[in-house]
């Protein structure tokens, strides 16, 4: 949902949502942008950018930009579309400047993603688009509360999706920004989508990193996951809600998505807990893990669950801890993030009425 500081993560929203959450509270290719996303754990303060604007310089650039595209199948009237005018915008590089100020918690995070607000929108949600929910879910295999979650983080529903024009956020950063390389493929694959009849120019915004619509993918995310699911001519992540549902869902299902199968649920850790052990990269079975003194929250065993569990704890082990399926590590490539993973989970739980439990693979 909102911009991952200097990082890489997915389908992800400008700046200002971060501040947007909080007062409403009070995906190699990432699927999103660089983006501190709702999982963004920072407040931001700026730092110095440098001053750019238009000019013989941007000018010659653009104009290599062009001749590049066209090489890669892009039409000259779509280029004359979409670059026509086109000028780098300093507000998308004063944003890449920010820099942290503080660390937020993950239970002051935890708090503000997962609120009753967002909770009772989320089950509207649910209720409303059930019907198309479900076929997405059939046909991808995904559980229609984790798309409602992941589309309640990333955007809180689709209000917040950045109204910036992403090919000129795009061409910003890949003639000034920090990881010019990246943004010019990406400006690339926007021009394709723009060319291919997806979405217009002047209706393709989204994040000052250039993640789009109500899912932030980015562009190149958008060529290799977005779907027509309605048959209507065109993959629309900007309004069509068929194709925001489908494209997440087959997002996650290219990730290796788990149907039927849980992210995760709260545990009790114990006293003086290696914090070795905590993290993806250590896997147990569930017998392994209550040997070890983890227990479920009311302190009950935990069940035999035939599959490789990780603690996570992002405060650390005197925080809440959690044991997770191999489905919460698809979360986590969308965004590299265990903040951004466990919030949507807890999120999925609460739009679906559930607790989540070591039996249940809702």
């Amino acid at each position: 949902m909102f911009e991952r500081a200097k990082g890489m993560g997915v389908a992800r929203g400008s700046a200002f949502l971060v501040v947007a959450l909080i007062l409403a509270a009070c995906a190699s290719t990432p699927a999103v942008a660089p983006k501190t996303s709702a999982a963004s754990t920072t407040a931001a303060t700026s730092s110095a950018a440098p001053t750019i604007a238009a000019g013989p310089a941007f000018d010659a650039w653009l104009a290599g930009l062009r001749q590049e595209a066209a090489a890669k199948g892009v039409s000259n009237p779509t280029l004359d579309a979409a670059l026509k005018g086109l000028q780098p915008i300093q507000e998308i590089i004063d944003l890449e400047h920010k820099q942290p100020e503080r660390t937020m918690t993950f239970v002051e995070y935890r708090s503000r993603v997962v609120n009753a607000q967002r909770v009772a929108k989320g089950q509207e949600m649910l209720a409303e688009y059930r019907p198309l929910l479900n076929k997405v879910a059939t046909t991808y295999g995904v559980q229609p509360q984790y798309i409602v979650a992941l589309w309640g983080v990333e955007t809180d529903y689709g209000r917040y999706t950045g109204g910036y024009p992403v090919v000129a956020a795009l061409a910003t950063l890949a003639y000034a920004g920090e990881r010019q390389d990246m943004f010019r493929k990406e400006l690339i694959d926007a021009l394709k989508i723009v060319d291919e009849k997806d979405v217009a120019p002047e209706v393709m915004t989204g994040s000052w990193a250039g993640a789009m619509g109500q899912c932030q993918f980015m562009p190149s995310t958008f060529l290799g996951y977005a779907v027509d699911f309605d048959g209507s001519g065109r993959r629309d992540i900007w309004a069509d809600q068929a194709d925001v549902f489908a494209s997440m869902a087959n997002y996650l299902a290219s990730l290796h998505w788990t149907a039927g199968q849980s992210w995760g649920w709260e545990v009790r850790l114990p006293a003086g807990f290696d914090e070795n052990l905590i993290g993806l990269k250590v896997q147990k079975q569930a017998g392994e893990w209550q040997a070890l003194g983890v227990r479920n929250l009311d302190g009950s065993n935990l069940a035999a669950v035939d599959l490789p569990l990780s603690v996570v704890a992002p405060d650390g082990p005197s925080g809440p801890g959690y044991l997770v399926y191999p489905n919460f590590q698809v979360i986590m490539k969308w965004n590299r993030s265990t903040y951004f993973a466990t919030t949507v989970g807890l999120l999925a739980d609460r739009i679906a009425g559930v607790q989540t439990s070591a039996l249940t693979g809702d």
